[in-house]
């Protein structure tokens, strides 16, 4: 079957939510507006992680997965599944499923016109620490970035894959996604999706992951805008 769509799901330790991660993309799959497929990133899990995810690979032709040899963290998951994909488009959800599958849909009726589309989580349903330090957070970068962007941290996202492998990946930049396309000139926009409490496994990102760390990240950002390479090609030889 031909793909239109990689969604590619980080996972580290999520063990208890794996089964329900099947679920949810195989029943989304069959409703997606385009064709999609699914690919695991296992980000070193120490749990059975691996276990669950070869299991439903095995089950689903549509899924299949990357092992790293130990944790390396969400931005190298991130860039390795925009590495692997091969389709036209990839697509990003966390594993903790606090996001809709169905809100894909939502994202690719933009698509055609943007480069980027990213989910904006309505009413959120984390704690009051969780919520303000991401308010933060994304108060800070939008300053720094001008990307006009509200929730960058989003983990619901859809761009076009050859953007995609041309974004220099560093870590923490997944916050900087819509960032880093408009520095190749690509347009972005975002889209309001839903939200749902976390049911199993545990958060990975405290205080320090969430708002300190991508404050250090603004300076990073700030460094590769000024000397980020961008150029189009009009003709060739060939």
């Amino acid at each position: 079957m031909m793909y239109k769509l990689t969604i590619i799901v980080p996972v580290y330790n999520e063990a208890e939510n794996l089964e329900r991660v099947e679920t949810e993309l195989a029943n989304y799959l069959k409703m997606a507006s385009v064709p999609a497929s699914v690919l695991f990133v296992n980000d070193g899990s120490k749990d059975n992680s691996q276990a669950f995810i070869e299991d439903i690979c095995n089950r689903n032709t549509a899924f299949e997965y990357i092992l790293f040899k130990e944790n390396r963290g969400l931005s190298s998951a991130i860039k390795a599944g925009f590495d692997h994909a091969e389709t036209e488009l990839v697509g990003y959800i966390d594993s903790d499923l606090q996001t809709s599958p169905e809100d894909f849909n939502s994202l690719l009726e933009h698509i055609d016109t943007h480069e980027l589309v990213t989910g904006v989580r309505s009413n959120r349903k984390d704690s009051f620490v969780k919520n303000m330090s991401s308010k933060i957070a994304n108060g800070i970068r939008r300053a720094f970035t001008k990307d006009g962007m509200d929730d960058t941290g989003c983990p619901l996202k859809i761009i076009k894959t050859d953007y995609a492998k041309r974004i220099p990946m560093f870590r923490g930049l997944h916050r900087f996604l819509p960032a880093m396309i408009m520095l190749q000139n690509g347009r972005i926009t975002q889209v309001p999706v839903q939200h749902f409490p976390r049911i199993a496994g545990t958060a990975k990102f405290g205080l320090w992951n969430r708002l300190l760390g991508p404050l250090m990240d603004c300076f990073a950002y700030l460094w590769m805008k000024k000397k980020y390479i961008n150029y189009d090609v009009t003709k060739t030889s060939k």
